[in-house]
């Protein structure tokens, strides 16, 4: 399965804008705002990317239900559950 992103790809320095007392309350408990927006972009990287995928293979989606409703499911003669 192919990466969403290159895990090897060198840091890079960026300028974010966000809420003063978020950012307040984040620093005093010691949080590392880097690694959680990693994680953050991460996660919305990948619900994005299925979403991208669902809508480009919609058609192959509902060709291939319709093929199963018709047909059903390949070796299914052969299922014991």
């Amino acid at each position: 399965m192919q990466s969403l992103y290159d895990h090897n790809a060198p840091k890079k320095a960026t300028n974010l804008s966000i809420n003063s007392d978020l950012l307040e309350k984040t620093r005093k408990l010691d949080v590392n705002l880097s690694a959680i927006l990693e994680q953050a972009l991460k996660q919305k990287l990948a619900e994005e990317s299925a979403e991208h995928w669902k809508r480009e293979n919609a058609t192959a989606i509902k060709a291939y239900n319709s093929f199963v409703e018709e047909n059903g499911v390949f070796g299914e003669e052969f299922r014991s559950f």
